[in-house]
């Protein structure tokens, strides 16, 4: 699948939330699936719905990533609820803006709850790269970039 690239407006405003039934029912089993693939297929470590064209309040993040923190990898209707004054400033790139990188200030640590794959609702605290990515992607649902990030 080709990823959604600026200047195409399904990244510039807010995404659609997902029917809990609907998640429940598999609705969204094989486009979670292409999104993987795509995510790894560009070496990314996560990928919002959104970058695939799809209005949809969804995103993945890197398998490994996933693991290491035993979390899910895929996520439906998130939302940080709790974001540390403590920030850092590190260099993101995006799949949806190829070739840019810019330093981004980020929470180190954030409170973080979504539905997983199965239709539970999930929360959890997440530091480090994780929140980082976290925050990305959550942001790509809330219709910002990167360089919307920029001061």
């Amino acid at each position: 699948m080709e990823i959604t690239t600026l200047p195409n407006q399904v990244l510039g405003h807010k995404t659609k939330a997902v029917p809990v039934a609907e998640i429940k029912a598999g609705k969204y089993a094989r486009l979670v699936s292409d999104m993987r693939k795509a995510m790894v297929d560009n070496i990314g470590v996560g990928l919002a719905a959104n970058q695939l064209g799809q209005d949809l309040s969804i995103f993945v993040i890197d398998a490994k990533v996933a693991t290491e923190n035993n979390v899910p990898d895929a996520y439906f209707n998130p939302e940080i609820t709790e974001y540390s004054p403590d920030t850092d400033d590190v260099e993101e790139g995006c799949l949806s803006i190829p070739g840019f990188y810019v330093e981004i200030p980020r929470s180190k640590k954030i409170m973080f709850k979504a539905i997983d794959g199965n239709g539970k609702k999930i929360k959890f605290k997440a530091r480090g790269f994780l929140a980082r990515i976290l925050q990305h992607e959550t942001d790509h649902l809330n219709g910002l970039v990167i360089k919307d990030r920029i001061k």
